[in-house]
């Protein structure tokens, strides 16, 4: 199959002019001619696909493999082309075989485990993507477009969009787009909350609490409950402060006798 388009017409210089074989392998019923003439469109583009996939090199694949995959895109694409629609073919292969591509390292390489469910997702929302980039030209297909192609859920949709997104994992010490002053995600994460300790301690003394006398707890529930200081609680009950704080302490020892030994 002679290779005579010129760069006017497609953006690699050696593009084949396969215009006419595709409408003729869209004319020809299922068999041997028609295999035939699929292989040979498949092998005069395959020196496109190999381009495509040396733009992956060094990504930790051997190129051999990428070859392949990249063979199975142009494949997928030679199937699901439709020259009816009036796009040149190379306009739908260059991403189908791109895409492929990525799938690959998407599958085999990625840093997190993600859930089967929504690499389905990705992979349904991929291909509705990839049907639709032959009827809507210079945009992106909306998520209510590629839900109504694939029969998905605009919800599904995004979780798929975002999946399609989620190759890598981001180190925390990356410095946060827009920041100039080296912050970094690290930054930007909450640390434990030591007043979780004084909550959980609080509420493994409250039962025994109940059992105490009833001005000892009192006293207990103004100043721990209540943050008033031992001052404040003397004056309220018209004793003095140093008889406050031997009650409190008094009491605190045998609350934490009587959770340890539970405890234990």
């Amino acid at each position: 199959m002679r290779t005579h388009t010129t760069a006017r017409h497609h953006p690699h210089d050696d593009a084949p002019d396969t215009a006419e074989a595709f409408r003729q392998l869209a004319k020809l019923p299922p068999g041997q001619q028609r295999d035939t003439l699929r292989e040979q469109i498949v092998e005069a583009w395959l020196p496109m696909s190999e381009r495509l996939a040396g733009r992956f090199r060094s990504r930790g694949e051997s190129f051999d493999d990428l070859r392949q995959v990249a063979a199975l895109g142009l494949v997928k694409a030679v199937d699901r082309y439709d020259p009816e629609r009036g796009n040149a073919f190379e306009s739908y292969a260059v991403p189908t075989v791109t895409g492929e591509i990525k799938r690959h390292f998407r599958d085999h390489m990625w840093t997190l485990h993600v859930p089967r469910r929504v690499q389905d997702l990705r992979n349904r929302v991929r291909f509705a993507a990839q049907d639709l980039s032959q009827t809507v030209s210079g945009r992106r297909p909306t998520v209510a477009e590629i839900a109504k192609h694939a029969n998905m859920s605009e919800e599904d949709v995004k979780v798929g969009l975002e999946a399609l997104e989620s190759f890598t994992a981001l180190s925390l010490d990356a410095e946060l787009p827009g920041s100039e002053d080296g912050y970094s995600l690290s930054d930007a994460l909450g640390s434990p909350d030591p007043a979780l300790d004084t909550v959980i301690d609080r509420e493994a003394v409250k039962p025994k609490l109940r059992d105490l006398p009833e001005r000892e707890r009192d006293i207990l529930y103004m100043r721990f409950f209540g943050d008033m200081t031992q001052s404040s609680i003397a004056e309220e009950l018209g004793i003095s402060q140093m008889h406050v704080s031997r009650l409190i302490s008094r009491c605190c020892n045998r609350l934490r006798e009587q959770v340890m030994r539970d405890a234990a």
